[in-house]
C-alpha cells in the first residue's frame, strides 16, 4: 500500500465526513468558529493517529473477543490525556469544546480506523492512515466552520471582514450547520458525479 494512496483515500476520496458521513454529531456542534473546529480538528488528529499506532503495536496481543473494549480503552486513555492538556492550558477552548471532547472516545471514525485498517496494518501505515484521516477530518470541520462563522458573524477568528448588517444569525445555530453540510455536500455531489460523465465520455 502506497502512502500517497493512504493520504489521498483519508484527506479527500474517501474523507470521514464529505464522503462517509461519520462523526455528524461533532461535526455540526462544534463548527461555530473556526478556532473550535481547530482546536477539535487537532484533537483527533492527534487520537486518531496515536490511536492507530497503539493498535497496530498491539494488534497481535490483543484477543479476538475482546478487541473493540481494548480499542476503546485505549482510545479513551488518549481522550483523557488530551482532555487534560486542552483543560490546562487552552481552557477557553475546553469549555467551548464542552462534552464533545470526552466524547471523542466512541467518535465513529476513529472506532472505523482502529477496525478496518490499524488492526489489520503495520505501524508506519497505521500511523499515517490515522494522520491523513485526521487531516481530512480537520479540513472538513474548517471549512463548515468557515462559512458559518463568516456568515454568521461577520468576522473570523476575531477579525471583523463583514458588516454587521450581513450577519445572519441562523448559519452560528443548528439549522445553519445543517445547511452548510447540505450545500456543500450538494456541492461535493455534483462535481463528483461531473468528473464521473466526463470519465464514462472519454
Amino acid at each position: 500500500m502506497k502512502v500517497s494512496d493512504i493520504f489521498k483515500n483519508g484527506i479527500y476520496k474517501k474523507n470521514a465526513i464529505f464522503i462517509m458521513l461519520l462523526g455528524m454529531c461533532p461535526t455540526l456542534a462544534v463548527t461555530t468558529s473556526l478556532s473550535n473546529a481547530i482546536g477539535m480538528g487537532v484533537s483527533v488528529i492527534a487520537i486518531l493517529t496515536m490511536s492507530n499506532i497503539l493498535i497496530s503495536i498491539l494488534r497481535k496481543v490483543i484477543p479476538p473477543a475482546v478487541r473493540i473494549p481494548a480499542f476503546i480503552g485505549i482510545i479513551a486513555a488518549l481522550v483523557t490525556v488530551i482532555e487534560m492538556l486542552i483543560h490546562a492550558y487552552i481552557p477557553t477552548l475546553y469549555i467551548s469544546l464542552g462534552i464533545y471532547l470526552p466524547l471523542i472516545v466512541v467518535n465513529c471514525i476513529i472506532l472505523e480506523r482502529a477496525e478496518s485498517f490499524a488492526s489489520k496494518n503495520k505501524v508506519i501505515h497505521a500511523a499515517f492512515d490515522g494522520l491523513a484521516v485526521g487531516l481530512g477530518f480537520s479540513l472538513a470541520l474548517i471549512i463548515i466552520a468557515f462559512f458559518r462563522e463568516l456568515f454568521g458573524t461577520g468576522a473570523l477568528l476575531g477579525f471583523h471582514i463583514l458588516p454587521a448588517s450581513t450577519n445572519m444569525l441562523i448559519m452560528i445555530l443548528p439549522p445553519g450547520a445543517f445547511l452548510t453540510l447540505g450545500i456543500l455536500l450538494g456541492v461535493i455531489s455534483h462535481f463528483t458525479n461531473k468528473k464521473k460523465e466526463e470519465l464514462e465520455n472519454e
